[in-house]
């Protein structure tokens, strides 16, 4: 494939990475060196939602993830290297899901420790203050 051809995926792909202010620069720039170019931009973005979607750079960072991922896949041709890529990918996979659970234990262990602090302040202020006009409004 010529370089004509990919300059301008390596174009999007380049200013994806910097963000919607980098795709608002190009417009602006474009419609100050020759009107057209600006409204083909201005155009692109609205039609591609990249004028209201903030992820543009998490959008590109999918793609080559989704890209990867093919890859890591296909069948090398040596039946020993790919029992072995296969093996290990299933590993890290498992090791993956493990650490997602050790993250949501932790965070679930957290999220009790501090309703249990917060527990404990109320308990303790409300023992603190007691009743304001001296009965007991136990019920």
């Amino acid at each position: 494939m010529s370089s004509v051809a990919t300059w301008p995926g390596q174009a999007e792909n380049w200013l994806d990475d910097r963000g919607k202010g980098a795709w608002i620069a190009a417009t602006i720039i474009g419609f100050i060196i020759f009107w057209p170019i600006g409204l083909a931009l201005l155009a692109y973005m609205i039609w591609s939602k990249r004028m209201f979607n903030g992820n543009c750079a998490r959008r590109t960072q999918m793609s080559r993830h989704r890209s990867h991922a093919r890859a890591a896949f296909k069948s090398s041709g040596n039946t020993a290297f790919d029992s072995y890529k296969t093996e290990t990918l299933r590993r890290l996979e498992e090791e993956q899901e493990n650490f997602e659970a050790f993250l949501q234990r932790l965070r679930e262990s957290k999220d009790k420790a501090e309703f249990d602090e917060f527990m404990e302040e109320r308990a303790r202020s409300a023992r603190d203050t007691g009743p304001v006009d001296g009965t007991d409004d136990v019920a």
